[in-house]
């Protein structure tokens, strides 16, 4: 069975873009489109589909407000943010609301059909920006949360623990990797810029390579540290005070 998917964005060339792209994908079907949130909702019901690709900035009802009622409405449907905005002010809030794949709009092609396996088989997606968001909550409630006294039963208290676990549960597992050392000097250059939220493509602009020569680079690096992919690699750094 193909993944069913529903489009949200009120722009009707990206979703006809979307459109296109992915009906070239077997495994995957568009059942459907909707061009603000009200009507994503609405479709949502309808046609059930497996994942909702939407945009956060939609009339009527934004992304975010979209999300949150889906979650409550029908929290089968995994739904996946396709946006221009890596700030905190946008990722923290989408992932309160649920979602579970926080995408730019310049991810490539083949990037966004793997994503969208991944969310469907129940793995989150984030790109490296907003990975790099969540590290700077998970930081601050870490401290936050050391401090408060564990017997607190108040509801700010339990608030602030749900976000925790709720950004926990996005970020991969602290495990034992090979340091820094292990990876060449260029391997080193090119996690950091992975780390800065670039893609394939700006890497290779910026050090003067080819695309083909950094997904070599990219797929020896997550080899050595033991890594799945680039959103790990990016918070593995981060963590490590690698970049």
């Amino acid at each position: 069975m193909p993944i069913t998917i529903l489009l949200a964005d009120d722009h009707a060339m990206v979703r006809r873009g979307l459109h296109v792209f992915l009906s070239t994908q077997t495994d995957m079907k568009v059942v459907g489109e909707a061009s603000n949130g009200q009507e994503a909702i609405e479709q949502a019901e309808k046609l059930q589909p497996d994942v909702v690709l939407m945009d956060l900035h939609m009339p009527v009802l934004d992304g975010i407000e979209t999300a949150r009622r889906l979650r409550t409405i029908l929290p089968g449907i995994r739904v996946i943010v396709l946006t221009s905005f890596s700030d905190q002010d946008h990722v923290i809030p989408a992932v309160r609301a649920g979602v579970k794949g926080y995408l730019m709009k310049d991810i490539e092609p083949e990037d966004l059909a793997v994503a969208i396996r991944n969310v469907h088989a129940g793995q989150a997606q984030l790109h490296p920006a907003a990975a790099g968001q969540l590290m700077h909550v998970m930081a601050s409630s870490d401290i936050q949360l050391e401090a408060q006294d564990t017997v607190r039963t108040d509801s700010t208290a339990y608030g602030k623990v749900q976000d925790y676990e709720k950004l926990k549960q996005l970020l991969p597992l602290e495990e034992t990797s090979p340091s820094l050392d292990a990876l060449t000097r260029r391997e080193q250059e090119v996690l950091a810029l992975i780390a800065q939220g670039l893609s394939n493509k700006e890497i290779a602009v910026q050090l003067v390579i080819t695309e083909k020569t950094v997904k070599t680079h990219v797929s020896h690096l997550l080899d050595k540290l033991g890594l799945a992919d680039r959103t790990q690699a990016a918070i593995h750094a981060v963590k490590n005070g690698w970049v």
